[in-house]
């Protein structure tokens, strides 16, 4: 059989009584507590003073102009970093050009999409901002009250040329918005400004990286002027069927044939049961070319973008996509794209590319029934390799970038649980505060084509993991996962994923000494720095999964069949355990579901054969494994009591 192995919160009013059909969860509201009183400025509401003066000078409706804002930046500043697609500010105002992102290569040297970018008008709003403005170039770009009185001015130009002025309802600034999201498709354009609209009728409020606290209250009469988005004249989205929720906007591009195999998921008894999140390391225009180029081994469900949550469905979900680097996973899997660079990711996952994803995750996992944890709702860097030779060859995207917890929040399924250390012996769920939580990782850019290298750098960001060491001492080394390292430590480089345990992870607690926690992981026990529990909540309705015997129990990275269960004339695919990864005698590791039977598939016939013997998903170390079940002994973990213990 031919295998490819490949690299790969806020309330939304959107159609409401379509998403309510769907059996969907509201998605909650991200919101603080009121963040200002009286009309006394301090130094963290002064970015919420900065919109309200820039909404003032040029007329804009303070709740546009917030809600706006929201959607592209959830009100951060980053700095004199760029997005993806080359914007700048809370506003989000765009200057691509070939030299962008210069100072920090990782993702964008040797980037061949930047020229032909450069070339479109609609990547340029940061200098018709300045025209509009005055201000310089730089200050936009760097200037949060600069970059957000740019982004006033030019979506007041934008309200004049819709509606020929500037009203005081701001559902009349419908087109306007539109207008912003800089979107060619219509459906596309009207999609973003549902979103901003919904966060206005929803309200939200958070406090920012840099320590600005910013609300948006709730005005759910707001009922937008949506016809005014035909004033735009955009470009009508393709006419084929796409599986996507009515909140989404989502058109349909084939994807390369090569990457892909026709299927009848889930009819023909191969269950889907994971949704993968990645990254393109490139923008969303190239992504989408790339994925559909004929001789593309490669492919994916969706892709999604970064500015405005515009969604590209380029195979059906009953198809299998090889996407995750892993055929056996890619058979249960569907697969989400995203625009942006696992480097850059906590700049510029935007609330908007998070919120969409959320709508078509909800979606997905609803229509197929795919549990809402984070061993089935699983970064590519937590998918595990399908052989020994492939664990080193999985990628690290999504990255240390992804903020899941605020990504399950907005699926409706927060990780749960009383935030605190927990006995030996029972489960944690890892879950560190995303905002607080900084590391420092070593980031090192792709060489320059040219012959030109650019010089690692130290980098402290927001992250969503915890470094565990091989003892409770912060001077500890690293542990090395073993199919990198061998018996060395390991490293902080951003993409060495073994010495990291990351958001929404469960493992069994092995022991604990004073402001430390350690936890089986990878066949060993490893440290984290956990004071007070800071890092962890207690974790219940899961099993404990561990050897049956006394001998250790062999982890594998795929579920296939065993040769014996083949039909003849098909060709068995080869079973092997993952060698250098086995569950030791006396460690215990999680599993969130019942095992399922091993499935595989073949493309000539449509045969799906279906073996006898079932494999349990557990979370063995940064990644998800398998363990038969007649291997081990499952051990439900049902309640806490108030003292923390663990009822089995």
């Amino acid at each position: 059989m031919h295998r490819r192995k490949t690299r790969r919160r806020l309330t939304l009013a959107i159609t409401m009584g379509a998403v309510a059909a769907s059996g969907l969860a509201v998605l909650p509201v991200n919101a603080l507590a009121d963040t200002t009183s009286g009309t006394t400025t301090t130094a963290d509401t002064a970015r919420q003073q900065d919109f309200a003066s820039a909404a003032a000078e040029y007329h804009v409706p303070p709740s546009v102009l917030l809600g706006l804002a929201y959607q592209e930046s959830a009100w951060e500043s980053h700095g004199a970093q760029a997005s993806a697609d080359g914007g700048y500010g809370p506003m989000h105002l765009t200057d691509v050009t070939p030299a962008m992102m210069a100072d920090d290569g990782a993702g964008a040297v040797g980037r061949s999409d930047l020229k032909s970018m450069a070339a479109n008008p609609a990547l340029h709003t940061l200098q018709a901002a300045a025209k509009l403005t005055g201000l310089s170039e730089d200050a936009l770009r760097t200037d949060p009250a600069a970059n957000i009185r740019g982004g006033a001015a030019l979506l007041a130009s934008y309200e004049k040329q819709v509606a020929g002025g500037a009203p005081a309802d701001a559902a009349q600034w419908y087109g306007a918005v539109a207008r912003y999201s800089q979107s060619p498709q219509k459906r596309d354009a009207a999609g973003f400004a549902d979103r901003v609209f919904a966060t206005i009728r929803g309200g939200a409020g958070v406090t920012t990286k840099d320590g600005q606290r910013v609300r948006l209250n709730a005005a759910p009469s707001v009922r937008p002027a949506t016809a005014q988005v035909d004033r735009l004249h955009l470009k009508a989205s393709a006419t084929t069927a796409t599986e996507c929720p009515p909140a989404v906007p989502c058109t349909f591009v084939p994807g390369s044939p090569a990457g892909m195999q026709v299927s009848n998921r889930p009819a023909n008894g191969i269950k889907i049961d994971t949704i993968v999140i990645h990254d393109l390391e490139g923008t969303y225009d190239s992504g989408v070319a790339g994925l559909a180029n004929p001789s593309n081994g490669v492919s994916t469900h969706y892709v999604m973008r970064s500015s405005d949550g515009a969604v590209t469905q380029m195979v059906a979900t009953k198809d299998i996509a090889f996407q995750a680097g892993n055929y056996s996973s890619n058979l249960h899997s569907i697969g989400i794209e995203h625009e942006g660079f696992a480097a850059q990711g906590a700049t510029w996952y935007t609330e908007a590319q998070y919120e969409s994803t959320a709508y078509l995750v909800q979606y997905l996992a609803h229509r197929f029934d795919i549990p809402l944890d984070r061993e089935h709702i699983v970064g590519h860097d937590n998918v595990a390799g399908g052989s020994p030779s492939g664990i080193r060859a999985q990628h690290w995207d999504p990255g240390p970038s992804w903020d899941w917890d605020h990504f399950m929040r907005l699926l409706g399924a927060p990780l749960s649980g009383l935030r605190g250390t927990a006995p030996v012996g029972s489960v944690v769920t890892i879950d560190p505060v995303f905002d607080t939580n900084l590391q420092t990782v070593r980031v090192c850019p792709i060489d320059d084509p040219t012959g030109a290298t650019t010089a690692c750098t130290d980098r402290q960001q927001a992250s969503n993991f915890v470094f565990l060491r091989t003892a409770p001492d912060a001077s500890a080394p690293l542990f090395g996962d073993q199919a990198i390292h061998g018996t060395a430590p390991g490293t902080d480089e951003i993409s060495d994923w073994g010495s990291t345990a990351q958001t929404g992870q469960q493992f069994v607690v092995a022991d604990e000494q004073g402001d430390w926690t350690a936890i089986w992981f990878s066949g060993a026990k490893v440290w984290f720095y956990n004071p007070g529990g800071q890092n962890t909540k207690q974790a219940y309705g899961v099993k404990i999964i561990s050897a049956a015997g006394s001998t250790p129990v062999d982890v594998y990275g795929s579920s296939y069949p065993d040769a014996s269960e083949y039909p003849t004339g098909l060709g068995a695919s080869t079973q092997v355990p993952l060698g250098v990864y086995t569950l030791p005698a006396g460690q215990a590791y999680v599993a969130t579901q019942p095992p399922n039977a091993t499935v595989d598939f073949f493309k000539s016939s449509g045969t799906v054969v279906t073996g006898a013997k079932t494999q349990y998903t557990i979370q063995y170390n940064h990644r998800v494994a398998l363990v038969y079940s007649g291997d081990v002994t499952a051990t439900p973990v049902t309640k806490h009591w108030e003292d923390g213990s663990a009822k089995r």
